[in-house]
């Protein structure tokens, strides 16, 4: 299982959303932390400007940006909708 660290932008956009999608989120991390290439999370790795950055689903809309720190540990970038979160 790999430690999780909380980027203050990923922190902040968080709390911005629905009780339910922050659910769902929940649940997902915990899927994340066992194994961040599960097939439920559509886990992919970034190219381009975000070359060296992963990202996941966190609903159909929403993503994650994520990078590895070490092999045990795994910053958590962003989190936004997909249509702005790689702009």
């Amino acid at each position: 299982m790999v430690k999780l660290l909380y980027g203050t932008k990923f922190f902040r956009q968080a709390k911005k959303i629905s009780k339910d999608q922050q659910k769902k989120l929940s649940e997902l991390l915990e899927i994340f932390q066992k194994n961040p290439f599960d097939s439920k999370l559509h886990t992919k790795a970034l190219s381009g400007k975000f070359s060296g950055l992963y990202s996941f689903r966190a609903t159909h809309d929403w993503r994650v940006i994520f990078q590895f720190v070490s092999p045990n540990e795994i910053q958590l970038i962003e989190l936004g909708n997909r249509k702005d979160i790689y702009k």
